[in-house]
């Protein structure tokens, strides 16, 4: 009998110590967004586009860096960020991301960002979900959709070392 409550007492501190951390409260900054969760927000975004064709949604900003959904329906205004990284996350549709080339007509909304009308050249590459892209500091990009679709992803932006 009491090898039996040794082992009983042994496999109830073994179980707590498993499921404490389950339990224990998350890190300051912590988030997850479960793929349901993304989804939800995915659906709810393409019914409301602006006028450049996209529906945004902040999921998370920190002290150095922010997490964005993207819903696009038609091809978005090439953009350059002479200090951010952008890393995109291809959750929904497809898209073509336009990487490089000369940007025609660019504007300075910011220090160091600038937006133009098109990107002549540069390198096509077709996303779709669940594609990573990395887009380094000071390389014009864009991204393109084919008519009466849509393409859906998260965006990191970080800072360039």
């Amino acid at each position: 009998m009491k090898i039996m409550l040794g082992i009983l007492a042994g496999a109830v501190v073994t179980t707590a110590l498993v499921v404490a951390p389950m339990v224990a409260a998350s890190p300051e900054g912590f988030k997850i967004w479960k793929a349901a969760e993304i989804k939800l927000r995915d659906e709810a975004l393409a019914k409301h586009y602006g006028p450049d064709h996209s529906s945004r949604e902040t999921l998370g900003e920190y002290k150095d860096h922010r997490f964005r959904l993207i819903n696009r329906d038609a091809d978005g205004f090439p953009e350059q960020h002479d200090n951010i990284v952008d890393v995109v996350i291809g959750q929904s549709g497809e898209g073509t991301l336009v990487l490089g080339g000369k940007m025609i007509n660019p504007k300075s909304n910011s220090p160091g960002e600038y937006l133009g009308e098109k990107l002549e050249g540069g390198e096509l590459h077709p996303l779709g979900p669940g594609d990573i892209v990395h887009i380094p500091a000071k390389i014009p990009h864009s991204f393109n959709v084919p008519k009466g679709k849509h393409f859906t992803y998260v965006l990191v932006k970080f800072p360039a070392t």
